[in-house]
């Protein structure tokens, strides 16, 4: 069965390539002039081209046109094909998902096993670049909807945060990512929204997409309250402030320095654990908590004989905790049902950046990283893929 199997593959791929040749031919003109823009342009006859299909390569005569200035030809079939990169749309989508979504040999041998097509490593980057060129020269003008919510948007929390890749020449460097959740009011997660960035200094770019996004959901759901969610990272927080209403510390975070503290405050080894796991729940459910303990740390440290490497993890745990107070009301944050965990945010580090970017071996340069990036964030945002190639099909390139 499985021999017959692979026969039919190719007999499916052969019927695909005569159809899919008479089906571009349908998209070509007469060679009668034509205008584009209001310039005029005349045909310069017909010029044989080889197309990228799901079922192989085939070859079509078509027309191509010049304006009466000469410059650039324009060849009418391959615009209304949507044909990118001489490629068939469903080819390009085909193709760049694979990419996007597994390593370049991966995709290859895929292609190859799975749908008996060949093509090299190059042509997969090629797709991959033009299909992230239309994503980004878009990214202004078109909108994409949400899918259908189960509720109401009544909170929308944003995250941002970092995470390396390794690059040709400049060796690790930080990757951004970007998330906005949508929650209903009881605190469920209904949808989010995943950017994903190359390195850049001063990240400019980065925020500026972020920033585009924000002003989408805040005219799309003008009544729901903004929270910013983040590690602690200073470098954050302004940017954040700015869009958001309330700033929340990860309480995971909050909760991990617990265990630099624990050696100043707590004699015993035997007892630290319970002293955390009682502190860490009285920070999330009990109210005015955060002072407490830090009058306990502080107490500790000035009462206590420590050593060096002790001192030092209580100290940076106090700083921590004081530097961050403000954004620690947890007890409040969960009456209200508002987030109080990047887990959204960190995920997206590794599912958005990590595990396509940094396998072994791999190194980046900045074109491929921001292309992989710009089809993953559009893979992993429900809906948005197959968005994005209806106004492809619809609008063009």
């Amino acid at each position: 069965m499985l021999e017959q199997e692979e026969s039919i593959q190719d007999a499916v791929n052969e019927v695909g390539r005569v159809a899919t040749a008479l089906s571009l031919e349908g998209f070509d003109t007469d060679g009668s002039a034509i205008t584009v823009n209001a310039v005029p342009f005349t045909s310069k006859g017909q010029q044989l081209k080889n197309y990228q299909t799901p079922y192989g390569e085939v070859a079509v005569e078509r027309y191509v046109y010049q304006s009466g200035w000469g410059g650039a030809t324009y060849c009418p079939l391959d615009q209304d094909a949507r044909i990118i990169n001489s490629s068939t749309p469903r080819f390009a989508r085909i193709a760049s998902y694979k990419y996007a979504v597994m390593k370049s040999t991966l995709a290859q041998k895929d292609l190859a096993e799975n749908h008996h097509r060949k093509v090299s490593r190059c042509y997969l980057q090629d797709i991959a670049e033009e299909v992230a060129t239309v994503v980004e020269s878009k990214e202004s003008g078109w909108r994409y909807k949400d899918p259908q919510l189960d509720g109401v948007v009544d909170r929308i929390s944003l995250g941002i945060d970092g995470t390396t890749i390794l690059f040709c020449d400049d060796g690790y460097r930080e990757a951004m990512v970007g998330t906005i959740s949508l929650y209903n009011c009881v605190g469920r997660r209904l949808h989010t929204i995943y950017v994903g960035a190359e390195p850049e200094y001063g990240k400019q770019r980065f925020y500026e997409r972020m920033e585009k996004e924000i002003a989408i959901y805040k005219d799309r759901y003008p009544l729901a309250h903004w929270v910013g969610v983040a590690d602690g990272a200073k470098d954050l927080w302004p940017w954040l402030q700015e869009h958001t209403q309330i700033q929340v510390l990860d309480f995971f975070h909050a909760s991990g320095y617990l265990d630099k503290a624990a050696m100043g405050v707590v004699p015993k080894k035997n007892e630290r654990k319970n002293w955390m796991d009682v502190r860490a729940h009285e920070l999330k459910h009990e109210p005015g908590k955060v002072t407490e303990l830090l009058e306990e740390m502080k107490e500790a440290l000035a009462q206590r004989k420590l050593g060096t490497k002790v001192k030092e993890g209580l100290k940076t745990a106090i700083t921590y905790y004081q530097n961050n107070q403000a954004r620690m009301d947890y007890p409040s944050y969960r009456a209200e049902f508002l987030p109080i965990g990047s887990g959204v945010t960190e995920a997206a580090c590794k599912t958005l950046v990590k595990e396509r970017m940094c396998g072994s071996g791999m190194k980046w340069k900045s074109s491929g990283a921001s292309q992989v990036l710009r089809i993953r964030g559009l893979i992993q945002t429900e809906g948005r893929w197959n968005q994005f190639w209806e106004k492809v099909s619809r609008y063009g390139i």
